[in-house]
């Protein structure tokens, strides 16, 4: 089927035929003939690479110049939705019957606003999560919705994303009986039972525009799963590393998917000199370019020396401690093909599209924290080898398990290359996920009475499979739960949810976290400090994962721990009467510690040194507790804590910026971060108006100050320069680009 033949407006199909796309994949014709542009709901199941998000582009476009109607695109994860803001704004010049240009918006943080603006676009792109706290607000623009796109929909089968995505599906189908469901997945094995939910059709195909081989190395033989097999050199002993270079040697690029961070790195810089050796020249100055880039961008880390340096012969890691900005630039490079060999943890086969000539999996156990190896599902490893194979550059596609012995080559034929995935089921069915959605929808007024909350999880997925008296039971304790903790109250046969209740729901904190807070705050502590409040959000279920400590930890978390002591909300819990519960307190102790840290201007290094926590999971972990943090403002305000109040906004400021209290002024201006406020304080210039009076030429005297940032600072403090200066200013800041960042703050670069 052709793109000119396709009932959609006219310049959706100059769009479409301008960026080369003229005609569809089998997948995408059998989608249209089922009758995705009239409005049947759909759950398309088909490979990564086989044009899933063209479909949902030509529903939404039909949605918003035909119909007048809003389109509201889901995925898991906030780099995804950047994706795909990025893919639908090619459509933004169109014009719609009323005179204005298709819209595209997006947003995937502040779980506590309704984002009113949102409304003024026809595509709207967020997280489950974020769309889900969307709904807790009553955001009155999603009746408009009329098409929704939920994107990696078998992630239903995740512990932790799964809930969310279910509880906002059935909601949205409450809210708007009428609208259209498209949701897509590559890999469901119970594909029709997910269409009969979602009352939708189902496609569902193995067609992929690259053909995919997957085999088994043993020795030095890959055994496919068609009956071929060829014979790769064994350059070193690791077999993985042979299967790079054979990758490489071929013209191709290899995604090595590893067990663990560790591992990802280790791989990494075993693969190096022998991939070195492949490069032309002309490819390695660039690479050196790539380098000094990821050096200068943010703080001055081992991790990122170690990157940059791997970086030089064509090897990168990629994993979720590294930082935001690490991870673009290498993902960045890998799809422009100067990275050869990537390593990288599973997580990644479930983020971002960076598909590879050859996908090698170094071992099919997974290490957990705390928990040791297991094997991976079948659902993971399909997601791992849909990555193999380039459309457009490749014609066929490798991905290989690795083998040790014979026995074991039989055991990975059989458990993965021709297993099929795991079916989905529903994980809403566990008080501790149920508590936050029950809370919700008597919040949100989605249910007035215990029937009415019974009614809309009877619409979920966890009823259609084990049916709603299976899940009663559950409902009934949380309903129970919040009541006593004074969330909900009854009214006859109504049930309305408290001030407190509402205040907690729209904060999108699970229950129990506000319980911990309210108490907390109650209780005190015999001295309260910034670690009593650090300590106190790092005690919630939302702080979560907690940093473990080590063995080599114990010690001195156990002597912070006792000079602190009388700090602490919550009592500390008997060593030797519960050592698990113990140990997790001293985990929460390491995170609070790890914080004030952060605060006290320690470097991404020094942190990194002394807590074993890198920049990404920093991120993170500074990112939940600003979260927490305002949740404990706002919860204290509401509970008349108000002796708390300035001790609580000015941490959540200083969380967020990474510096002591006597930096917050300079710290807030744009373009600053706590390095150069730390440089201008140092200087003297310590207040806005200290900046104000001082001359450019005394801003631009100091490190890492250019033209740029100095010109940035006077627009935002004002002061007196004549237009003259602000000329020559503005001259010498288009001239030149802002150096990098180099050694300061005990030889460490500054995030801006």
């Amino acid at each position: 089927m052709l793109i000119d033949e396709l009932d959609i407006h006219p310049e959706a199909k100059r769009v479409l035929l301008e960026e080369g796309i003229r005609e569809l994949f089998p997948p995408q014709e059998e989608a249209i003939k089922i009758g995705a542009l009239k409005g049947v709901n759909l759950v398309l199941a088909s490979p990564t690479a086989s044009g899933k998000t063209l479909i949902a582009e030509l529903c939404a476009i039909k949605h918003i110049l035909e119909n007048g109607g809003k389109v509201l695109y889901l995925t898991p994860l906030r780099a995804l939705a950047n994706e795909k803001y990025e893919d639908f704004k090619k459509y933004s010049g169109i014009r719609k019957p009323d005179g204005r240009n298709i819209s595209v918006g997006i947003s995937t943080g502040d779980y506590d606003s309704s984002d009113p603006w949102l409304g003024r676009y026809d595509i709207i792109v967020t997280t489950n999560e974020k769309f889900d706290s969307l709904l807790r607000h009553r955001a009155p623009w999603i009746s408009d919705i009329s098409l929704v796109i939920a994107d990696e929909v078998h992630l239903l089968n995740d512990v932790e994303r799964g809930p969310t995505l279910e509880v906002v599906l059935a909601r949205l189908s409450q809210i708007n009986p009428g609208i259209q469901v498209l949701a897509l997945s590559a890999t469901i094995r119970n594909v029709n039972e997910i269409a009969e939910w979602l009352n939708a059709r189902a496609v569902t195909t193995e067609w992929r525009p690259v053909k995919l081989r997957e085999g088994i190395l043993y020795g030095d033989e890959i055994q496919f799963k068609d009956g071929g097999s060829i014979k790769i050199d064994r350059v070193v002993k690791d077999p993985v590393i042979n299967l790079a270079v054979h990758c490489v040697k071929q013209g191709g690029q290899a995604l090595i998917f590893a067990s663990s961070r560790k591992n990802a790195v280790s791989i990494a810089r075993r693969a190096s000199p022998e991939i070195s050796q492949l490069l032309p020249k002309s490819l390695k100055r660039s690479l050196e370019n790539l380098a000094e880039e990821i050096q200068a961008s943010g703080e001055r880390t081992r991790l990122g020396d170690a990157l940059a340096e791997l970086v030089k012969s064509g090897v990168a890691f990629h994993h979720a401690g590294l930082s935001g900005a690490h991870r673009k630039i290498i993902e960045d490079a890998f799809r422009d093909g100067r990275i050869k060999v990537l390593t990288a943890t599973p997580t990644l086969a479930f983020g971002v599209n960076l598909p590879a000539r050859m996908v090698i999996i170094s071992d099919y156990r997974r290490y957990e924290p705390g928990y040791g190896y297991y094997p991976i599902t079948v659902l993971e490893y399909k997601q791992m080898v849909g990555r193999a194979g380039r459309p457009k550059y490749d014609r066929v596609g490798e991905a290989i398990l690795i083998a040790k012995s014979e026995d074991e080559r039989d055991y990975l034929l059989t458990s993965y290359v021709y297993a099929k995935p795991e079916r989905i089921w529903s994980k809403l069915g566990v008080e501790r996920v149920l508590r936050s959605h029950v809370l919700a929808t008597i919040a949100s007024g989605f249910a007035y009475s215990e029937q009415g909350v019974y009614d809309f999880f009877s619409k979920t997925l966890y009823a259609y499979q084990y049916n709603l008296d299976a899940i009663k039971g559950a409902i009934n304790r949380v309903l129970k739960f919040l009541h006593d903790e004074d969330m909900i109250r009854a009214e006859g046969v109504f049930l309305k949810a408290t001030e407190f209740g509402v205040r907690v729901s729209q904060l999108y904190i699970d229950p129990l976290s506000a319980i911990i807070i309210r108490d907390a705050l109650k209780r005190g502590a015999p001295k309260i400090t910034d670690i009593s409040f650090l300590h106190m959000i790092a005690h919630t279920p939302d702080m979560s994962p907690k940093i473990r400590p080590t063995s080599g930890d114990i010690d001195r978390i156990t002597l912070f721990l006792d000079e602190h002591r009388d700090e602490f909300m919550f009592n500390v819990p008997d060593e030797w009467g519960d050592r698990i519960e113990y140990e997790e307190f001293l985990g929460e102790v390491k995170t609070a510690m790890v914080l004030k840290a952060w605060i006290e201007e320690y470097s991404e290094d020094q942190i990194i040194e002394l807590f074993g926590v890198e920049p990404g999971d920093l991120y993170y972990l500074t990112e939940t507790a600003k979260w927490l943090l305002y949740s404990s403002y706002e919860l204290a305000k509401l509970l008349g804590h108000k002796n708390l109040l300035p001790k609580l906004a000015e941490l959540m400021e200083r969380v967020e910026h990474g510096v002591k209290a006597e930096l917050l002024p300079l710290a807030r201006l744009e373009g600053v971060g706590r390095v150069r406020a730390r440089i201008l304080y140092n200087a003297g210039l310590r207040t806005i108006e200290d900046l104000k009076r001082a001359s450019v030429e005394r801003l631009m005297s100091l490190p890492h100050i250019g033209p740029k940032i100095a010109k940035r600072i006077k627009e935002q403090v004002g002061g007196t320069l004549t237009q003259e200066e602000w000329r020559k200013l503005a001259e010498a800041a288009s001239r030149q680009e802002q150096q990098p960042l180099t050694e300061y703050y005990g030889g460490e670069s500054s995030s801006t």
